[in-house]
């Protein structure tokens, strides 16, 4: 069959349909099973009165039955959108609003009487998964999607808007799943253990990936990769690990406390913030059979590029080659394209860039340029260059460059010299602003921000340290694992009028 359909990846033909195809707490479905149980959910939801192009908001939680709900949606060719389940208030409210859902599922009685108030149906997806016990395995009868009809709308926060929708047809998004897998290798044999939520892209797409490989996608909660993260790594004979900074952080420093915990992990790979070197480091240290890929992308179009299993220890600045069938390339302010070795702004162009943000026609516009050609290209809003040889190197986001004493400075370059500091465990810069006119460093660990300011001036330039610097107990994360400097900059100003 050729892939055309997000459920195709699913219904894919395979040797062993009885083999385990996802987990989230006690409960495992084989393939078989996750199958039927799309179709049931399929016809749950064709009840409700989900038709093609309908939009269904979940508030992702930890569930078996999750997937299969996602995977049901996209056999009515209904496009559904995963959001976090602590997601409440003003941020819900917008984007009930926003995407204009037939139904809204959740279990929280606050995002129920909220829905209600703008008359958006609701359903737990308990009890939707009671009513699919009832329902039959066979195919609902719809009017089949297109490969250039949107499959998801994945939410995306700016640093001070709301946020706004990336629009994923279904065309993109298994060719962008296809792509990754043939630079990932997943087998039918690995069990991918994946802490990160559905919500968040990088999550999503290994429900994606397992069922291309055909492999065995273990769902987590954050919570599992606390203290007892090595056991639970170990219970679940996990092979893959996608992880964000944190995450493999504390799988490091649990290792380093339990050494003959060793997991059989092959296979660690990054995207969404950079990984630490130092964590890199012990981590091959401790588990010698380990390989790391890290990865570079953004929402708008999935990922960017890959590098090659351990390729980071013979190109240690680049973020890898990219895509097949991508383009990539830097412009500079006039959208003029640059030579290779040429700092700018970096675009993509491929048939993973996706279909433009959701009601946004004057954003889309402005980040999906359209030229000759049969792809728009794509402005990250992200800086760096591609070397003669098609690597790319990543300096910093547009809101992460910034002028100090007439310089530009790139904040991920100075995080990343501030974290390889003695006693610095993590690190994050706050860019200049009207408010703030020099930018400030924040650091969690034992080393004082006088000798943190100290030691920097010996592995960057000194025009290039910030002028001040505060420590934190510890930095706050998203749900995505990732530091939130817009949370960093309310306590600071918080601690600042203390």
């Amino acid at each position: 069959m050729d892939t055309m359909l997000l459920h195709h990846l699913l219904d894919r033909p395979r040797t062993a349909a009885v083999l385990p195809a996802l987990t989230a707490g006690d409960v495992t479905l084989t393939y078989e099973q996750l199958i039927a149980a799309s179709h049931r959910m399929s016809h749950v939801l064709h009840d409700q009165g989900l038709r093609r192009g309908d939009r269904i908001v979940v508030a992702g939680a930890c569930d078996v039955q999750l997937p299969a709900l996602l995977f049901a949606a996209s056999r009515l060719g209904a496009i559904f959108s995963v959001i976090h389940e602590e997601v409440r208030g003003a941020v819900l409210a917008h984007i009930l609003n926003d995407s204009g859902p037939r139904l809204f599922i959740t279990s929280d009685p606050h995002g129920r009487d909220l829905a209600r108030k703008q008359s958006v149906p609701t359903a737990s997806l308990d009890q939707l998964t009671r009513k699919a016990a009832f329902a039959p395995e066979s195919p609902v009868t719809v009017v089949p999607s297109l490969p250039v009809d949107p499959a998801c709308l994945i939410y995306t926060s700016g640093t001070t808007a709301m946020p706004k929708a990336v629009v994923s047809t279904h065309g993109q998004v298994v060719f962008a799943t296809r792509a990754i897998a043939r630079r990932l290798r997943y087998t039918s044999s690995d069990v991918v253990y994946s802490p990160l939520p559905l919500s968040f892209d990088y999550g999503l797409y290994q429900l994606f990936l397992a069922a291309e490989a055909g492999a065995h996608l273990h769902l987590a909660t954050a919570t599992e990769t606390g203290p007892g993260f090595l056991k639970n790594l170990n219970t679940a004979r996990a092979t893959v690990l996608p992880a964000v900074p944190p995450v493999a952080a504390g799988l490091l420093r649990l290792l380093r406390r339990r050494p003959q915990e060793q997991p059989v992990l092959r296979l660690m790979t990054n995207t969404g913030a950079a990984m630490p070197a130092d964590v890199l480091v012990g981590l091959r240290q401790l588990l010698p059979s380990l390989r790391v890929q890290l990865m570079y992308g953004l929402t708008e179009c999935k990922r960017v590029s890959i590098l090659e299993p351990d390729e980071d220890l013979l190109r240690p600045d680049t973020v890898g080659r990219p895509l097949d069938e991508t383009e990539v390339f830097t412009v500079n302010e006039s959208g003029e394209r640059l030579p290779a070795g040429c700092p700018g702004e970096i675009t993509v162009r491929g048939p993973h860039v996706m279909a433009g943000y959701w009601k946004r026609p004057d954003l889309t516009s402005e980040r999906f340029v359209r030229r000759d050609g049969l792809f728009p290209e794509l402005r990250t809003g992200d800086y760096g260059f591609v070397d003669k040889d098609g690597y790319l190197y990543f300096d910093g986001r547009r809101d992460d460059v910034y002028k100090q004493q007439g310089f530009r400075v790139s904040a991920i370059e100075v995080e990343a010299a501030a974290r390889r500091l003695p006693g610095v465990d993590t690190a994050a810069v706050l860019v200049p602003t009207t408010e703030r006119p020099e930018a400030l460093l924040v650091t969690s660990g034992t080393a004082e921000p006088h000798e943190v300011l100290q030691l920097l001036r010996e592995h960057i330039e000194a025009y290039k340290v910030p002028a001040s610097c505060r420590r934190m107990a510890s930095l706050p994360t998203n749900a995505n694992g990732k530091i939130d400097k817009k949370r960093l900059t309310e306590l600071t100003r918080e601690a600042a009028r203390a």
